[in-house]
């Protein structure tokens, strides 16, 4: 069998199964695939106003795969997956994320830039039937604790290789049943590949040890968020000449890269929608959880929103931590991409580093802006924000409004009737 892949809003993945005979004929013809999952929540409730159910008369598109993201997946027997990007009326779908990052990386091409970069999630792992953390302690780094997954995570380290998913590294981490496994970074749209790959292939691996692994931010509303930092470098478009590094300056960074650290910054309300885009996201921003409130950056400073890593001019690395685990990959690099353009063609001002806490005002500099903790301040930033909004394109714009402001009403209804488990019930299983 093929699985035949689409990525939706959510970062979720939508397949269908192909039996392999029919591979080539699917692979050149196209598969009929519902449109309508662009405009759609994490449980599949298809929803008004996106632009990709009632206004196409819940009509299909028509699937391509991209043939080398082609790989034979070691934990489903007989089974490979590529990865497919839609088409409506011929016509190449602006919303649909994977092509957005793509239109992006483009961009930033052109400017004679390449980006190497990597998604680093934290996620979740509880008994599939109990729903208990893996580890029930917080003991953060423990050997002990780690060997209790053991099972789990050496059939990760033996099976994400197999499909182009190089670890460096795993590790437990604060919560109970959190872990963090890193990998190394790859150029262009590869790495939003990786980490959607690497996502479905964590959760899809611990059921077969009778788990579940989720990347909802935050699961335990008294337990550490899980995020998913963006760690990336500027290169010359061949990928050959570091630029991130600049070892005549003082600091060692380079001005393009102080360019494009202001571009995040100056952006960072309306990154922070596509960093954390999902209600139970916002939870994460808060003061000294290492998570980032606000836009701040500093020299391998863990309390700011972007932390810069120097490691001499090949290993020097920004780090965006405003990211959730929650979140879309794809989503996650077009945004940081069109920020950091926007920085460079404006070559704004990057605003002093931060040495001590960010969560501290008296270390935070002048007209520094705040990271929104609600979803509607988020997506109001982001309408207000010309220049991300430019980038992303008006069907892109109108389709993920829509869905939060579903999101916003179902979470509003829930508060309401006091449910307190509505957002575990919207994200746990399938983010």
């Amino acid at each position: 069998f093929v699985r035949f892949e689409a990525v939706d809003m959510f970062g979720i993945s939508r397949s269908k199964l192909i039996p392999a005979r029919h591979f080539k004929s699917k692979s050149e013809n196209g598969i009929n695939f519902y449109g309508g999952y662009l405009g759609a929540d994490s449980l599949s409730n298809f929803l008004a106003g996106t632009g990709y159910n009632e206004e196409l008369i819940f009509s299909d598109a028509v699937m391509f795969p991209v043939l080398d993201t082609f790989k034979v997946i070691p934990w489903w027997k007989y089974t490979a997956r590529v990865l497919i990007e839609p088409l409506i009326e011929g016509k190449d779908v602006s919303a649909s994320p994977r092509f957005l990052a793509r239109q992006q990386l483009t961009e930033l091409k052109k400017m004679g830039y390449s980006l190497l970069s990597a998604h680093e999630h934290e996620f979740y792992v509880v008994n599939k039937d109990t729903k208990k953390p893996l580890i029930n302690d917080s003991n953060v780094q423990s050997t002990i604790r780690l060997y209790e997954g053991a099972g789990f995570i050496h059939q990760l380290g033996e099976d994400l290789p197999k499909v182009g998913i190089d670890i460096e590294c795993m590790e437990t981490e604060v919560g109970p049943g959190q872990f963090e496994t890193t990998y190394k970074p790859s150029f262009g749209i590869k790495a939003a590949d990786t980490a959607f790959t690497y996502k479905g292939a964590v959760k899809e691996i611990a059921m077969q040890h009778g788990l579940m692994a989720s990347f909802m931010s935050k699961p335990y509303p008294d337990k550490n968020g899980s995020s998913c930092h963006f760690c990336h470098s500027l290169w010359d478009v061949e990928g050959n000449i570091p630029l991130t590094f600049d070892g005549q300056s003082p600091d060692k960074l380079s001005n393009v890269a102080k360019y494009w650290i202001a571009g995040i910054l100056h952006h960072a309300p309306t990154l922070s929608l596509f960093m954390g885009p999902t209600i139970n996201c916002r939870k994460r921003y808060k003061p000294f959880t290492y998570a980032p409130t606000n836009g701040t950056w500093g020299f391998d400073n863990r309390t700011c929103a972007v932390r810069v890593k120097i490691n001499g001019e090949c290993g020097s690395y920004i780090e965006n931590r405003m990211g959730s685990a929650g979140s879309n990959p794809y989503l996650i690099l077009s945004a940081t991409i069109a920020a950091g353009i926007d920085g460079i063609r404006r070559k704004l001002s990057l605003p002093a580093d931060v040495t001590g806490s960010a969560y501290l005002l008296h270390n935070v500099p002048d007209k520094t802006q705040t990271i929104p903790t609600s979803m509607q301040e988020a997506v109001e930033a982001f309408l207000q924000d010309v220049v991300i909004r430019d980038a992303f394109g008006e069907d892109f714009v109108k389709c993920f409004v829509a869905i939060k402001s579903h999101e916003m009403q179902k979470a509003k209804e829930a508060d309401e009737n006091g449910d307190s488990m509505w957002d575990w019930n919207m994200y746990f299983k399938y983010i």
